[in-house]
């Protein structure tokens, strides 16, 4: 039998197992979502009733998030996420950007080692340099600041080493053109791999934006006044201090703070997936 002729007719198996197994595993991703969603809609009484059903026998929802919106700043919380994810992106970008470019179109002596440091640093969860961070930022007094919030992520090991990648599929004779018509090496990056690296900065955007926007452990350290709460953590407060036990207002604040980054990754989830492939090509 000819081997080619025996893999196709195991393809339409394959391709259903992997639809198969692909639907499973986002169906799980999706139930802690759908439930959260669904006690954010129902009264106390029917949360933990024994059987379970989505759409609740009485609609509380109008009162659930009426409830999550004014006992708590939940705008205010959002509004600080907001402050600390936008600094964050902008100042990462500033930074990797032309040390991705240094690594991945400059040739100089220690650059294999300074990329294979960037590695590295990508298997240290950032959780080990919490204390130092922090008796940094008590010497340096920006504790309670929105850059306490900020200054630990500026350098971000993934980010450099996403972008170069991603310079890396950019051919040598567009830099060599752009060197020839007299601009710098900022210019280079800024002017010309910034650009045309635009899904690889979408990507690395949704994937920064997320990670800091849910971010619980750093703020726990480095903030203490309500004010100055990010998301996460002034959900937390609010199921302290507001909502007890609660549970529907909470699960409605929770869905209030997840929706913002559903819909951002929804409206850039074409740029997300080039951005990814784009770097794998070398």
């Amino acid at each position: 039998m000819n081997p080619t002729s025996s893999s196709n007719c195991l393809s339409p198996a394959a391709a259903i197992l992997r639809h198969a197994v692909l639907l499973v595993t986002g169906a799980l991703t999706l139930v802690p979502f759908v439930w959260m969603l669904s006690l954010s809609i129902k009264a106390p009484g029917e949360i933990f009733r024994a059987s379970f059903s989505f759409w609740p026998a009485q609609f509380y929802g109008v009162e659930n998030y009426t409830k999550a919106l004014t006992k708590a700043p939940l705008l205010r919380y959002m509004g600080n996420g907001l402050i600390v994810c936008a600094l964050v992106l902008a100042l990462q970008i500033i930074v990797c950007a032309p040390c991705a470019y240094a690594l991945a179109k400059l040739r100089f002596h220690g650059r294999d080692l300074l990329f294979g440091m960037v590695l590295i640093s990508l298997l240290l969860p950032y959780q080990v340099l919490s204390l130092p961070l922090f008796i940094l930022g008590y010497q340096i007094g920006i504790l309670d600041t929105y850059a306490a919030l900020v200054f630990p992520y500026v350098v971000s090991p993934f980010g450099i080493f996403l972008f170069r990648q991603f310079f890396k599929t950019i051919p040598d004779d567009v830099v060599h053109a752009a060197r020839l018509d007299g601009l710098s090496e900022l210019a280079i990056v800024w002017r010309i791999m910034v650009p045309m690296a635009l899904p690889a900065i979408i990507a690395f955007s949704i994937f920064s934006v997320v990670s800091h926007w849910n971010d619980l452990f750093w703020p726990l350290i480095a903030v203490r006044s309500e004010n100055m709460m990010p998301p996460p953590l002034g959900i937390m407060a609010f199921r302290n201090e507001e909502a007890g036990n609660d549970y529907g207002p909470l699960m409605a604040a929770a869905t209030l703070v997840v929706l913002p980054l559903i819909i951002a990754f929804i409206v850039a989830q074409k740029w997300f997936v080039e951005g990814l492939t784009g770097g794998a090509v070398k």
